[in-house]
């Protein structure tokens, strides 16, 4: 199974592929679109939408998950942000798939197992876990953290389904 991650951001957006083998993951591709401050908002999210596209028509995951609000005290950077994930989603979203939302401490907890974990140690544990050196790119470490996330809680509720069927 093929798990797309997704970290939007309205600077630069991540983008993680790994592949399910059962519990052993893979890494398949790894990615960031950086979205020129030169440009309007319209342009940055049309830009974010068609990058989108193409990760989706090239690779053909079959789950997407997406690194989910945070808050914080500066608002206009919560919209900006909150625009962001729309259009990666929308662009999902007209490729038949749903998206599964998991909050940045739940993706934290999934990879590190530290809620409060910083970028770097995000960074390393991705690189531990797909046995890659390094991850290039803090949003694309953090994409793969997401797809790593979605990834446990597949198997999580695999093996719940078990288990009440037993």
């Amino acid at each position: 199974m093929l798990i797309l991650g997704i970290d939007p951001g309205s600077s630069s957006t991540g983008f993680g592929l790994v592949r399910s083998d059962g519990s052993d993951l893979l890494h398949v591709h790894h990615s960031q679109v950086s979205l020129s401050s030169k440009k309007n908002t319209s342009q940055k999210l049309s830009r974010l939408y068609h990058a989108t596209m193409e990760i989706m028509d090239e690779y053909h995951p079959d789950l997407v998950a997406v690194e989910g609000i945070f808050y914080g005290p500066n608002v206009k950077s919560m919209i900006i942000l909150g625009q962001a994930r729309g259009a990666a989603m929308v662009a999902v979203a007209n490729c038949g798939l749903d998206i599964a939302e998991y909050p940045p401490t739940v993706v934290k907890q999934a990879v590190v197992g530290y809620g409060k974990a910083t970028k770097e140690q995000v960074q390393q544990m991705v690189s531990v876990i797909l046995n890659l050196k390094q991850v290039s790119g803090e949003h694309a470490a953090d994409a793969l953290a997401v797809a790593i996330c979605h990834h446990h809680h597949q198997l999580l509720l695999g093996w719940e389904a078990k288990v009440k069927s037993s």
